[in-house]
């Protein structure tokens, strides 16, 4: 990893102001807020849109893949999480982390209520046809509905399980290795940090969220989580070149670098204001 394109932005910016955690827990951040919007917006989309979904490709070599199709997306929370500890320290991407945690408990409750809604006799028995696999499907459209989100309560609470476990594993692993290789090498533990994170991760969501459900055998909920875990993975080793680009230009924009020398890690530690 010498290419000097994927130069350590703390090394090669040395004029950043080194601070610590607890310094910066209490710092307004410029660009904080936009990264922890687009952090939630894309852990609820990932959920609700692509977890239930099981996907097959067809890879050289390899034959069919299955994943979920979430997979495609949700690893860019995971990118993100990394960006929030590494640019604004581990006390503000718990926040985040929090945050996000809330938003998906919401985004559950609302499924559960919007689904149990009694709907209109027309609208509920209107039916739309469908082209899959070729074949012309035909569905009713609260069946249809139920079937997306009716499953969203226990996918819902397998993933706030899975994210709050692994995004906080992810977040430790990163500020601890930055600590330890004072700032240098940061591909290490963006990678690093993303192995064990996304190992817990995928270790507790498809078993919680799929085993024994209808059409999941045993043998395709240990396949896609060992598939998951490598996938998300892979995308944080090829996104690297992105993630030094990102962490320099907002470590940049903020004028810092912050080092988790003096932070509680404890998942429930409170910000002291000053």
């Amino acid at each position: 990893m010498n290419d000097p394109h994927l130069s350590d932005p703390g090394r090669a910016h040395a004029h950043l102001a080194r601070i610590e955690g607890k310094i910066g827990a209490r710092r307004h951040f410029r660009s904080f807020d936009f990264m922890m919007a687009a952090f939630v917006a894309i852990l609820l989309l990932s959920n609700l849109i692509g977890a239930a979904k099981q996907a097959q490709i067809g890879l050289p070599l390899l034959g069919d893949v299955r994943f979920g199709a979430g997979v495609l997306f949700f690893p860019v929370s995971y990118i993100l999480g990394d960006v929030l500890t590494e640019v604004y320290g581990y006390a503000n991407a718990r926040r985040c982390i929090w945050a996000g945690f809330f938003a998906l408990l919401f985004m559950v409750f609302m499924a559960v209520v919007v689904v149990a809604i009694p709907p209109t006799p027309e609208w509920a028995l209107a039916s739309n046809t469908y082209t899959i696999f070729g074949q012309q499907v035909t569905a009713p459209n609260q069946a249809a509905y139920e079937s997306v989100f009716g499953q969203t309560p226990r996918i819902v609470f397998a993933s706030v399980v899975a994210f709050w476990a692994g995004e906080f594993v992810n977040s430790f692993v990163l500020a601890r290795m930055k600590v330890l290789t004072s700032g240098k090498h940061l591909w290490s533990r963006t990678i690093g940090s993303t192995i064990f994170g996304e190992g817990v991760d995928s270790a507790l969501f498809y078993p919680l969220a799929f085993y024994g459900a209808a059409g999941w055998t045993h043998e395709a909920v240990f396949t896609l989580a060992l598939t998951q875990w490598v996938i998300k993975t892979t995308w944080e080793v090829v996104l690297t070149p992105v993630t030094y680009v990102v962490v320099g230009a907002l470590k940049r924009h903020e004028g810092v670098d912050v080092f988790d020398t003096d932070t509680d890690f404890s998942p429930f530690a409170k910000t002291r204001k000053a």
